[in-house]
This record gives C-alpha cells, sequence and structure tokens, in this order.
C-alpha cells in the first residue's frame, strides 16, 4: 500500500531522531557496570581514593562498582594484562561491552599496553598535585584511565570523572571521551573550618559531616584543610556541640590526613599578656596540649591582631617561643602570620616587615587577610622574593568585610545582612583573579556552609584561574543536584547573585530567579528536596522575592502615609487660604491616618506564603547541617548567619516617621503640631538654591569622586570609596546589620544606616557643581557608621571646614562655607581620619544658600 506523503515525512522524522539518539548515547559512555582496578599496591599513594569514588557513586545511583586492589607482588605488564583478560574479572562487568576504570599512578604506566600508555604520554606533562584522564578509541569495552602524578593528582583525577558523571539511580554515564592533564597553577587551595560557637553550622557538625565536607572539597580540588584550637575569641562551647572541641580538632586532623590534605590551623593570641613569665608559661603549657594532640599539622597561621593586637617585638618574641613547641611535635610545620590590625601605623608596619624580612628558620610566610590596609600588590613589594605569601579571603560575609558587595541595596543590606547564604561566583573569580597572582594561593576565612558555593569557586580558581566559573557551577550542580540541573542549577546560582546586584525596587529579575527555582523544586526528587545545597539556594530565591515584593508595598504605603500628613495646611507649606476649602486636614486626625496605613504592613502582609516557605526550609536546613538561621529557634549567634530573624526587618522610613509623630502628638497645640509634621515631610529640603544628598543611595554616588581603580581592580577597597553600612552612635551597641534603632535609643532615619566610605588613609572626595560662587552656604553634614573616627574635612582648594572631630556621638554637624571657596561653581569636599583610625565615612550633607 502506498505511503501518504504525511506518514513519509513522519517515518523520516522518527529515522533522523533515531540516528541522533543512536549518535548521543555513543558519545556516552556506559559506566554502570564498570569494575575499578587499582594498579598500584602502595598505600601511600592510593589512600583512601577507591573507597571515595565507589560510595559517591553509590549514593546517587544506587550501583556498587566492585573495586579491585592489586597485591603488590604482582604488578607487572603480562600480569595486568593476563587479569583483564580473566573470564572471571570481566565476569558482571566486562561482559557485554562494559567499562573499566583504572586507577594508577604516572610512574607505573609501563603497566599498560602500548596503545593506552603511548596516549596518555601524548598528554600534557603534569607537576605535582596534576592528573591525567583518558579513555582511548576503540572497538569494544570502553576503559577510562585515570592517572595521579601523586596521591592527591589521583585523588582530583577521580574527583574530576565525578564531577563529570551523569549519576542517575542504577546509571552512570560519562559523556563524550574525555583527553586530559591538569596540574594546579597555585600550590595552596584550601578553606578554614572552625569547630568553634560563632559559625552558622560548624559547631553543630558531626565527624561524619566534617568526614564528608571535607571529602567534598577536595574532590574538587582543595589539598589545605584549615581548623581552629579550643580557645579562640568566642565562647568555649556551644549546646550543638556533639563532641568538645579539643577532640573534634584531633578527628579533623585525622580526617585530612587520611585523605592525604594539609592540616592548618589559626591560632590567634588571646592571652592577657605575652610578656610576663608566668603568663607565657601558661599559653605555652596550652599549645604544648594542643599540638601534641593532633595527628598531622603542617602550619600555624597567627593574626597579629583582630584578634591579638600585639607589638611585632613582643609578637615575634612570642612567635619564637611557640616554634620550639609545635617543631617538638610538628618538625616541619612553620608559622606564619599577618599584619592585621585596627590601629597599626607606620612604625608598627616597619618594626613588622622587619621582623618578617630576618627569615627566621621557623617562619612560613605572610599572610594577606582581612583588615590589612596595605594591598597585596604593595605587600609583595615589602616582603623579600623568597618568602612566600597566602591569602585569607573573606568569602563569608557581605558587607563591614573585606571584599563588601559593591554598592550594595540597602535593603539586602538589612535583611540579608553580614552573614547570608552568599553565591557570589562572578565576584569571588574578580576578586580570586586580581589577588591571587602575588600569592602561592589561599585559605580562606568561611564562618559556616553560608559561603559554600564560594568555597568551590575559589578552589577551582586556585587550581586554574583561566577556568569560566559557569563551568565550576555546572559541576557543583551535576555533583551535588543531579546531572538534570547541572545547567539550571548553575545558571540559578548566578541569578542568585545577580538578585544582589543594582537598586532592589527596580530589579525585576528577582522574580525571575524565583521562578527558576520554583520550577526546579516542583519537579524535584525527593532526595533533591531534602538536600541541603538546594535548600539554601531555594531559600535565598524565595527570600529575595518576599523582600522585594515587600519593599515596594512598604514604599507604597510610607508615601500614601506621607500624602494624609501632606493635607495639613502647614506640613504642605501652603500660605494661609491657600487651596480648597475642606482639602485640608487637623494634625491629629492626619496622625491617626498615617499610623492606620503604616500599620498595614504587618496587619495586611504581603506575599505570607513566601515567608512561611522560608521558615520551613530554615527549619530543614537545622535538621540537616545544623544550619542556625535564626537565634532563638535554631540556637543561632546574633548576626552570625541568621538572616531569617530579619526577613520582617522595616524597608522604609516607617518606623523613624511613628516615632517622630509619637512626639509631635505631645506638643500642645494645634500650630506647634502641624509646623513639626512640616518639618518632618521636608526633613530633607535644603531650601531653594540649595543641595541634599545622601551617600548611601545610588542617586548621589555620582557625587562621589572615584579611586584610581575599578571595583575589579581593588575588590578589597583599599584605594577606593565604597558604600558602607551601620549606624556607629552613642548608646547602641555595635551592630553589622543595620537596623532602626540608633542614636540614643532614638529611632534613627533610615539613611543614617548607609554611607560612603573609605579605609585607612585614604581621602573620601565628594564634588559639586552649579553652585553659586557669589554666595555663602551653609553646611549641615551627618556622620553615621560603625568606625567613629576622628574626622576633618575640607576643599581641595585648601579651605577648612573643621578640623578633627571625634564621630559617634553626635550625627548632625553645622559649618559655614564662604563663597571664596567656591571656585568657578565647583567645590570638592576632601576627608580624612587619623592615622590610627579605620576610614573616613559620610552619610549625608545639604549645602543651604544663605540669605
Amino acid at each position: 500500500m502506498a505511503l501518504s506523503k504525511k506518514k513519509k515525512t513522519v517515518l523520516v522524522l522518527l529515522f533522523f531522531c533515531g540516528c541522533l539518539f543512536q549518535k548521543v548515547c555513543a558519545q556516552s559512555l556506559d559506566l554502570s557496570g564498570a569494575k575499578v582496578l587499582c594498579l598500584s599496591g602502595k598505600k601511600e599513594f592510593l589512600l583512601r581514593t577507591p573507597e571515595i569514588f565507589e560510595e559517591e557513586v553509590k549514593k546517587r545511583t544506587g550501583l556498587k562498582l566492585p573495586v579491585v586492589r592489586w597485591p603488590l607482588a604482582g604488578l607487572t605488564p603480562s600480569g595486568v594484562a593476563k587479569v583483564r583478560r580473566s573470564s572471571k574479572y570481566k565476569s558482571g562487568s566486562l561482559a557485554n561491552g562494559r567499562a573499566e576504570i583504572l586507577l594508577l599512578a604516572e610512574e607505573d604506566l609501563s603497566l599498560l599496553p602500548d596503545k593506552e600508555r603511548k596516549g596518555l604520554e601524548a598528554l600534557r606533562d603534569i607537576g605535582a598535585e596534576g592528573f591525567k584522564v583518558l579513555v582511548p578509541e576503540g572497538e569494544g569495552a570502553a576503559t577510562v584511565l585515570i592517572v595521579g602524578k601523586d596521591a592527591r593528582g589521583l585523588l582530583y583525577g577521580v574527583g574530576w570523572v565525578l564531577r563529570k558523571l551523569e549519576m542517575r539511580p542504577g546509571s552512570v554515564l560519562l559523556k563524550d571521551r574525555p583527553a586530559l592533564s591538569s596540574t594546579p597553577v597555585y600550590s595552596l587551595r584550601g578553606h578554614q573550618l572552625g569547630y568553634r560557637p560563632k559559625t552558622n553550622a560548624y559547631d553543630a557538625f558531626t565527624v561524619a559531616m566534617y568526614d564528608q565536607y571535607i571529602r567534598d572539597l577536595a574532590l574538587f580540588g582543595a589539598n589545605s584543610i584549615e581548623i581552629l584550637p579550643p580557645r579562640t575569641d568566642d565562647i568555649p562551647s556551644s549546646p550543638h556541640m556533639v563532641l568538645p572541641a579539643a577532640k573534634m580538632i584531633v578527628e579533623q586532623s585525622r580526617i585530612c590526613a587520611s585523605y592525604g590534605l594539609d592540616v592548618w590551623m589559626w591560632y590567634p593570641n588571646v592571652g592577657k599578656d605575652y610578656e610576663r613569665p608566668d603568663s607565657v608559661q601558661r599559653e605555652l603549657e596550652e599549645r604544648e596540649r594542643v599540638f601534641s594532640s593532633l595527628p598531622k599539622l603542617n602550619a600555624i597561621f597567627v593574626p597579629a591582631g583582630d584578634p591579638g593586637d600585639l607589638t611585632p617585638d613582643v609578637l615575634f618574641g612570642w612567635l619564637e617561643k611557640e616554634a620550639v613547641v609545635l617543631r617538638k611535635y610538628h618538625p616541619e610545620a612553620k608559622i606564619w602570620v599577618s599584619p592585621q590590625g585596627f590601629d597599626t601605623d607606620q612604625k608598627w608596619f616597619d618594626a613588622f616587615f622587619a621582623h618578617v624580612n630576618r627569615q627566621y628558620p621557623w617562619f612560613g610566610g605572610v599572610v594577606f587577610g582581612p583588615w590589612v590596609k596595605i594591598p597585596v600588590s604593595r605587600l609583595r613589594q615589602l616582603v623579600n622574593p623568597a618568602i612566600p605569601i597566602r591569602q585569607y579571603p573573606d568569602i563569608t560575609h557581605s558587607l563591614s568585610c573585606q571584599y563588601p558587595i559593591p554598592k550594595w541595596d540597602l535593603a539586602w543590606a538589612q535583611t540579608l545582612g553580614r552573614e547570608c547564604i552568599n553565591p557570589r561566583p562572578t565576584d569571588e573569580k574578580t576578586i580570586q583573579n586580581t589577588t591571587e597572582r602575588y600569592c602561592i594561593g589561599s585559605i580562606s576565612y568561611s564562618e559556616g556552609t553560608n559561603d559554600d558555593v564560594n568555597k568551590f569557586v575559589w578552589t577551582g580558581q586556585d587550581w586554574n584561574p583561566g577556568t569560566p566559573v559557569i563551568e565550576t557551577l555546572r559541576d557543583y550542580a551535576r555533583f551535588f543536584m543531579g546531572p538534570d540541573l547541572a545547567e539550571t542549577g548553575a545558571q540559578g546560582i548566578i541569578d542568585l547573585e545577580n538578585n544582589m546586584r543594582g537598586e532592589a525596587l527596580s530589579n525585576e529579575g528577582v522574580e525571575r530567579t524565583l521562578l527558576q527555582w520554583q520550577r526546579m523544586e516542583q519537579n524535584a526528587s525527593p532526595w533533591l528536596s531534602e538536600s541541603p545545597r538546594f535548600q539554601m539556594c531555594l531559600i535565598r530565591a524565595y527570600f529575595d522575592a518576599y523582600t522585594r515584593r515587600r519593599l515596594i508595598y512598604e514604599k507604597e504605603l510610607e508615601q500614601e502615609a506621607r500624602d494624609v500628613l501632606a493635607q495639613t495646611r502647614e506640613a504642605a507649606w501652603l500660605p494661609v487660604g491657600a487651596g480648597k476649602p475642606g482639602t485640608f486636614i487637623g494634625a491629629d486626625e492626619a496622625i491617626r491616618k498615617a499610623r492606620e496605613i503604616i500599620r498595614r504592613a504587618a496587619s495586611e502582609p504581603v506575599l505570607p506564603a513566601y515567608r512561611e516557605r522560608c521558615e520551613a526550609l530554615a527549619d530543614s536546613l537545622y535538621k540537616s547541617i545544623g544550619a542556625q538561621l535564626t537565634v532563638k529557634r535554631h540556637g543561632g549567634m546574633q548576626e552570625r548567619g541568621d538572616f531569617i530573624d530579619f526577613i520582617d526587618q522595616p524597608l522604609t522610613d516607617a518606623p523613624w516617621l511613628l516615632s517622630q509623630l509619637q512626639a509631635v502628638e505631645r506638643l500642645g497645640t494645634e500650630a506647634e503640631k502641624l509646623r513639626q509634621i512640616g518639618e518632618i515631610l521636608h526633613r530633607n529640603d535644603p531650601g531653594p538654591g540649595g543641595f541634599y544628598d545622601h551617600f548611601g543611595d545610588p542617586h548621589s554616588w555620582y557625587r562621589i569622586v572615584p579611586g584610581p581603580s575599578s571595583w575589579s581592580q581593588d575588590p578589597g577597597n583599599l584605594e577606593s570609596p565604597h558604600v558602607g553600612f551601620g549606624t556607629g552612635l552613642d548608646g547602641v551597641r555595635w551592630m553589622d546589620n543595620p537596623l532602626a534603632p540608633g542614636f540614643k535609643a532614638k529611632t534613627i532615619p533610615r539613611s543614617w544606616m548607609s554611607q560612603a566610605i573609605t579605609l585607612y588613609g585614604t581621602p573620601l572626595k565628594i564634588h559639586y557643581e552649579g553652585l553659586d560662587s557669589g554666595v555663602d552656604y551653609r553646611i549641615r553634614v551627618a556622620y553615621t557608621g560603625r568606625f567613629r573616627s576622628h574626622m576633618k574635612m575640607v576643599t581641595e582648594s585648601g579651605y577648612t571646614v573643621h578640623d578633627y572631630l571625634k564621630t559617634g556621638t553626635e550625627p548632625l554637624y553645622e559649618f559655614d562655607l564662604p563663597g571664596t571657596a567656591i571656585k568657578n561653581g565647583q567645590v570638592t569636599f576632601v576627608w580624612t581620619c587619623l592615622e590610627t583610625d579605620r576610614g573616613a565615612q559620610v552619610t549625608e550633607m545639604w549645602l543651604m544658600r544663605k540669605k
């Protein structure tokens, strides 16, 4: 029977689809029934690598790939070939063309047949910790060759393969036929995992959880883990701890040794005195207990400050004594030091580098970390070229930190705060690529699982800074969330970072990000739904969408309340008799209506389902990984990852407005009330011909004179202005998160929570144009911020507006600016602070034309 034209078309399409399916299948190697053959009898080479491969595959697929360990005496080319051909070895695994996975050292390539050996030798040479992966071309059973230069190289080769595998229940596929060699660019690649209460999750980790987390990091290329001693600047214990700190650090050291990783210890000087013999002896006895308990310790890192704060002479005198105890138990271990400190001056630095460049036999190198005043490029010039520099990048914080999110919106700072779940993949790549070239690598500063994505990005960049960040994220999503999310999960993480860019109010991408993660959530398997790494991304997507919608809603309510207040005559600043009859209302009625409008934010909340989802995910993360996203509910520490506590933080000036209206109600007469309402509504009005700016707001940032480098060149803002957060006024405990309670327990304007800031000796410059050179101005300036520095304000032309004054006691100051200080309608103001202060901060300024 003749086929119709339509049926012929269908058959042709089916034929091509079948060919395409065959081509795709042909490109993927089926390893579901493979055996793993270890061509080495050296335990010190294999370590736990074969069991890692076996266990990680089984977790994701339910399949147990048999591991064959070769006896040392039988390692000959002919013996290996005989076993690989034997029916016993092939049965159940290589039968029907199934695959084998061979693990071996580069020095043992002679055990392979010529074709495999020559294929590996044709790849680029590898160095220390490097690996090669090859699937030789050929018919029949596929062979995956994983070759390590050394024990770590084999581990990293297995890690690379695991990251690329598409693992599903009952199935293990490897796409394409890899043929690569890879050697790390930087020799130091690690992360700090401190078992102490101040962290947002690590104190709840069990031994098994540390083992898995360290393994995960190693599979992506980490070679070092930094632990903390039992005594730091923290409280000694937390209710989450399953072991005393003294016992857990022994387990951490043991785990690292079992994977062949180096162990570092961050050991600050928190004793009372490092010069008195009795105090020094107590400190040495503590070091003796700690160092002797650890099965492995390669180095200790001692910060000069934050905490510590010793003079260089005292510091290095103490370190020499400490080194004796350290090397008694770990003869090859050395001590590294950072020039961290809050009040260091040039004299301090001169003494510090004099000691550093003496190259003491116990001295390992210099660490560049938070609160180091000197850019790492300059640090490299000051330190002897033979002395290595290690990075200690803060990847865990988002504000008031070494690498704050550039020009972050105040709404995010108020809610996500300093230590939220903070995937910043593209930012972290930029930071690493800019700063790491002066160093041998990095061990990051981390306070918990909130920075999980950032850890893997840093490790990937330390391995090869040319790696596109999306490649690392695809590996991350594929390995931890499953192959079906390799692309969508990776892009979703980048979208979470983009949520935090620019103004929250206008960032419509926040809702699109949530839609992407909701789609993944709807299609998630039970395993994925309970995955902590998936949940950490999901909670941020919901939190961000909830916060932005709340911001829009609360802004509308605030404006509606202000419109009601403006219906009073004096509030509208209209002359008596102006306006239509009946359009004005009295002060008390206006206050009542405005208060009712503002309170709708709480009585009629927006998107309560999103809030509930965030709380449910926070509970789940606490149960699975001990993440403490609230203080009361999950036992967290204030401002240590507890961003869910700030989920309903007011996002407008409503709290300040309500407090001002409460004060208005206490006034005696209607005239006084109406006049004060007018002052409230016109707070930011500089008058005719005047200027007002809030320098924490992006709309005023154009007045800030930029530094010599862009953010990508100076991500730590050591030479450039940036936006800072916090109030820092008398009567308030220092807070990282910007909150409404402020000066002397009064509710403050929201503008006081963010400001323009420069660090240390870098001047802050703000430029104005369009002024009237023929008249004098009155300056009103607001100084807020966490530094509470001594500030001096001058013009670039040399006029002194005010000499050094201590900020943090009063927010507002007024000064005169004579017309003679204005040149061609322009003036540039310059702020500096004392050498021992942490930086200059300017919040608001009014330039009011004098009549």
